[in-house]
């Protein structure tokens, strides 16, 4: 993992959910997290910036919890015959299922996208 792919990974975040007052970012403490250019990426966009303690495996648990429903429910069951129907299929999943679509007993059985419009 590059600090590349993770710096158009922010800005494809930031364009497509033009975030609104405070945020805050989590992630570990890969170096492509603590570049520079990363870091003032999510400066220059008002992001404050939280990372993981080192050996603390608890702090990423609900990052952990998503890459595993992603896997149960769509990666373990799909066969891909290309990076580019991978990138397809895990768009849609993310995208369109699980912000719209998929409830979260966290969210009060709602999906995120329905929570964040009622905050």
């Amino acid at each position: 993992m590059t600090k590349e792919l993770v710096l158009d990974a922010l800005q494809m975040a930031i364009i497509r959910r033009c975030p609104k007052g405070s945020l805050l970012h989590h992630s570990d403490r890969g170096s492509q997290y603590c570049s520079e250019a990363y870091q003032r990426a999510l400066k220059v966009n008002g992001i404050q910036c939280s990372m993981s303690r080192k050996g603390d495996c608890w702090d990423n648990a609900v990052m952990e919890s998503f890459f595993a429903t992603l896997k149960k429910e769509l990666v373990h069951r799909q066969k891909y015959e290309t990076r580019a129907s991978a990138r397809h299929s895990i768009f849609e999943y993310i995208e369109v299922f699980y912000n719209r679509e998929r409830l979260r007993s966290s969210l009060g059985y709602q999906s995120p996208e329905m929570f964040e419009q009622a905050v």
